[in-house]
């Protein structure tokens, strides 16, 4: 199993290398508890495989329950319990009181809220499962956790809830959710579900819920903030020529933030092909399936065309070597600009020069230095109920 590790085992011409990324064998990881054990990993286990009942603690977890052998284990039970098992009132031992959770429709500021919330979305959807696709990390128990968690869920929308009537029809969608977690408590997580994939298979209409959303924001004078430019670029100078990559812990994820701001930032597309495999999968909104590096490229070229003036914003980056092969790498972002043009977010319509934050999150894969497959998630639904949003202000001024 290839990996990147930290520092390459050898320097010069003597270095391997693929793609301008190091391929050597790596001797210990964040996948390996301090005493040789292994954290699980999710990719090609059954549920039953993922929460044991007999496997001996894997890696240090000092302040957790009992039943947690590592940190994968920890958030896929735990999760399965909450939701599929409705043990709801695990909560309140799994998330501080005064939890911050940020998703794209708005931020919860406390751990009832939380318990709210949750009790809503199994009232509309009870036969939904969520599915943990993988789980990328980082920390230890001395310094805290950092949890990415892919999950696809599906389900059929059988009663009446936050979505309108039952429909009785039948989704599958994406979620991503990042976790900050210390000593057995969640205490601060990002959420990007993909409303929009469950909004139309259902047959909704995205327009009237993202009215009634932004209407509700509204009359408590929450307001999409137009904060101008976003300093993509300085002045009338160019974009900056190298990226940030302080977040980055090792090799391959300076790589994936250099790569990023290439092509996001400075616009360089063309740089796609160079990091994308011949074969590789692309898992977008919309539960969008797309294969080779020319549907990635039309994928992202599209996103800014809806919003030409977007900065590219990496706000967290984490990576684990695989089990399958390679590295996977886990990037939440944030992407800021203005509504003014055309492009993917179809549902946004005509160009409307509105501000636009896009919340979002990705996984990638690398096997041999090429991404083999990206998952990527954002909520086309959340940026259609900021527009709403915005529009509502602008007719009250005019009042």
């Amino acid at each position: 199993m290839s990996s990147i590790p930290n520092t390459p085992a050898s320097t010069g011409a003597n270095a391997p290398m693929k793609n301008g990324i190091y391929t050597v064998e790596s001797e210990a990881s964040e996948s390996s508890g301090a005493e040789g054990g292994r954290a699980l990993q999710v990719e090609r286990h059954d549920y039953v495989d993922l929460a044991p009942t007999k496997r001996e603690r894997a890696y240090p977890m000092e302040g957790f329950d009992d039943i947690y052998t590592d940190i994968v284990d920890y958030i896929v039970r735990c999760t399965h319990l909450i939701w599929d098992e409705r043990d709801i009132g695990l909560i309140y031992s799994h998330y501080t009181h005064n939890c911050v959770l940020y998703g794209t429709m708005g931020t919860i500021y406390d751990r009832e809220s939380i318990v709210r919330d949750t009790i809503q979305r199994l009232v509309s959807f009870p036969e939904r499962r969520g599915m943990a696709t993988q789980v990328l990390w980082k920390g230890d128990d001395k310094k805290g956790f950092y949890t990415s968690h892919l999950v696809t869920g599906s389900g059929r929308h059988t009663q009446n809830g936050h979505f309108g009537p039952a429909t009785g029809r039948t989704f599958v969608s994406r979620t991503i959710a990042d976790c900050m977690i210390y000593r057995n408590r969640i205490y601060r997580e990002w959420v990007v579900a993909d409303n929009m994939a469950i909004i139309k298979q259902l047959g909704l209409d995205p327009h009237k819920l993202a009215e009634e959303t932004a209407k509700s924001l509204f009359d408590k004078r929450v307001e999409n903030i137009d904060i101008g430019e976003n300093r993509r670029l300085l002045g009338q100078q160019p974009p900056e020529e190298e990226a940030e990559t302080s977040i980055a812990s090792n090799e391959i994820e300076i790589k994936t933030l250099k790569w990023l701001h290439e092509v996001f930032n400075r616009r360089m597309f063309g740089g796609i092909k160079k990091v994308y495999a011949a074969n590789a999968q692309y898992h977008g909104p919309n539960m969008v399936e797309l294969y080779g590096a020319a549907s990635v490229l039309h994928q992202h070229l599209a996103l800014l065309g809806s919003i030409p003036d977007a900065a590219y914003m990496p706000q967290h980056i984490c990576s684990n070597p695989c089990d399958e092969g390679g590295v996977k790498v886990a990037v939440r972002w944030i992407m800021e600009g203005h509504h003014l043009g055309y492009g993917i977010l179809s549902e946004l319509g005509k160009p409307t020069g509105i501000r636009l934050q896009v919340m979002g999150m990705t996984h990638y894969h690398y096997k041999n230095g090429f991404i083999v497959d990206e998952w990527t998630v954002y909520d086309e639904l959340s940026l259609l109920t900021q527009i709403k949003l915005s529009q509502m202000y602008e007719g009250a001024k005019e009042i």
